[in-house]
């Protein structure tokens, strides 16, 4: 099976879908997945399309090269600072910057806790509007805080299960800020 096939597949996508969102046309994915050489123009923009590194398209780069142990301590980093906006994202993303570990897996990690304290701090700013919206003595502030906290651990702690059975994140966005 063609590398392109695989990943066309994992990311559940047709070839009419892969060709729309790539702008390469139908005819020249059905021959890269029968096995015509992937190169230059074609190879960037499937590669930007997908959003993985050129090297692992176009098999130059052996999957197994990847280092999961430290792709495990770039998504358990963010625990210990996951209370502290931007910390939670900027301890990853400097293991990431300084072992040089750039791929798919690493981008989805740190997108989603870039999106998750995007979505975290709205919720939080929004919540004392909420006390008056329903006219509730009680703070809603704490318990916010807290069940945000639980949830961004719980993504974590699954993504990390995923990674150390099969390699993959459980949990990822459908795009993606890196």
């Amino acid at each position: 099976m063609s590398k392109l096939l695989a990943y066309r597949k994992e990311f559940n996508l047709t070839q009419e879908e892969l060709a729309e969102k790539s702008g390469i046309s139908v005819r020249t994915i059905q021959r890269i997945e029968a096995g015509a050489p992937l190169k230059g123009h074609t190879l960037n923009a499937i590669s930007k399309a997908l959003n993985i590194d050129i090297e692992s398209l176009n098999g130059q780069k052996n999957e197994k090269s990847i280092n999961i142990k430290l792709i495990k301590l770039i998504n358990l980093s963010s625990l210990p600072f996951i209370a502290i906006p931007l910390v939670n994202i900027l301890i990853p993303f400097a293991i990431v910057y300084y072992k040089k570990e750039y791929n798919r897996l690493t981008k989805e990690i740190i997108s989603l806790q870039i999106f998750w304290t995007i979505i975290s701090t709205i919720l939080i700013l929004l919540s004392p509007f909420a006390n008056r919206l329903f006219s509730s003595e009680i703070r809603l502030t704490l318990p916010i805080m807290i069940l945000l906290i639980l949830i961004n651990i719980t993504i974590i702690l699954v993504n990390t299960a995923g990674l150390d059975k099969h390699q993959k994140n459980y949990i990822k966005l459908k795009f993606n800020f890196l």
